[in-house]
């Protein structure tokens, strides 16, 4: 049984991390459209770091203290706010002509 708890904290760690990469991948296209602030994809890219680094961190590095890393949350907090109030006001871009 203990086995199998162990088992779950891994894939779970292992599904932060993709989770984590999914974000720095959101971030940078994010940064790099004209949609959406740039400083949103800023925010998102330290989000996915944050992840990443928080699921990983306790087996490379057991005995460095990484509780901060909890604050970088704000990044989604931020985006999904964001998309609530100012998101389904976009428009579809015209074709330069």
């Amino acid at each position: 049984m203990d086995l199998l708890l162990h088992t779950f904290r891994y894939d779970w760690s292992m599904s932060l991390v993709l989770f984590g990469i999914h974000l720095v991948l959101l971030g940078y296209l994010i940064f790099r459209s004209r949609y959406i602030p740039w400083i949103i994809g800023i925010l998102l890219v330290i989000d996915g770091l944050g992840w990443v680094i928080d699921s990983i961190g306790p087996y490379l590095l057991p005995n460095l203290p990484l509780g901060f890393i909890t604050i970088t949350f704000f990044g989604e907090l931020i985006f999904m706010l964001w998309l609530l109030i100012r998101g389904w006001k976009l428009h579809e871009p015209t074709a330069p002509s």
